[in-house]
């Protein structure tokens, strides 16, 4: 008979298995029904992933099976500059508009081709963009854009001057419902207004365009390019784009 005493087999617990993603699929909506803005992959993450023993993958599992869930409602779920969020699909907006106590603000073409400029040929200053538009820029144009947090000074352009460079922000991708620029269409260089009504178009797919506001266009569209400025904003002629 062996007496050698036999080796005990060590058994290690393994892994919770991750949480039956219907449920956590459920929690992310609620989550996303109750933030005030978009909440990033990180934060979700945070907010459920340790308690389900959940991985980047699972919750991409878990969202995509939330995004399906809508596909048959009147929401849908995005994925922004920000992150994720849920919101009311772009063919209900006429009738949420309703419901609403003000009209969302209209932006006169001046403003949206500026804005365009900036979009698609950032970062651009002030002056480059009256080269192209041939009209001054009204300070008030750049003022709205910028207060409406889609446009902002990035830096200064190394020319006499020093003028300001513009770009836009992450909230001007979450508004646009875009994840990053290169979802934008694309585009050749803008150097004609041929060019420009193009990338109006483009922009104006996701944005409401307001009819020529005479007063707006009188204070933008009236004044030659060349003395809308002071001489130290200039850039230098040889340097800013032109109008083929």
């Amino acid at each position: 008979m062996n007496d050698e005493p036999v080796a005990e087999e060590v058994t290690t617990p393994a892994e919770a298995p991750p949480a039956d993603l219907g449920r956590i699929a459920r929690i992310l909506e609620a989550l996303l029904l109750a933030a005030d803005g978009a909440l990033s992959t990180d934060q979700l993450q945070r907010l459920v992933g340790a308690e389900f023993n959940l991985g980047k993958r699972e919750l991409r599992e878990a969202l995509g099976l939330l995004a399906d869930r809508c596909r048959e409602s009147a929401c849908e779920l995005r994925e922004v500059a920000s992150g994720w969020r849920l919101q009311v699909r772009p063919e209900y907006g006429e009738w949420i508009a309703r419901i609403w106590q003000e009209k969302p603000p209209k932006y006169s073409r001046a403003a949206m081709e500026t804005l365009s400029l900036i979009v698609y040929r950032q970062p651009i200053t002030r002056g480059e963009i009256e080269d192209i538009r041939g009209v001054a820029v009204s300070t008030n144009i750049l003022k709205t854009l910028t207060e409406r947090g889609w446009v902002r000074e990035v830096g200064v352009k190394d020319s006499p001057g020093r003028p300001a460079l513009y770009g836009t922000t992450v909230q001007f991708l979450d508004d646009f419902d875009l994840r990053s620029l290169d979802q934008l269409p694309a585009l050749p260089d803008i150097k004609s207004l041929e060019q420009l009504e193009a990338a109006m178009s483009r922009l104006g797919e996701r944005a409401l365009l307001a009819p020529r506001d005479a007063e707006v266009e009188a204070a933008t569209d009236a004044v030659p390019a060349e003395s809308s400025r002071p001489a130290a904003e200039a850039d230098p002629p040889a340097q800013g784009p032109r109008i083929q």
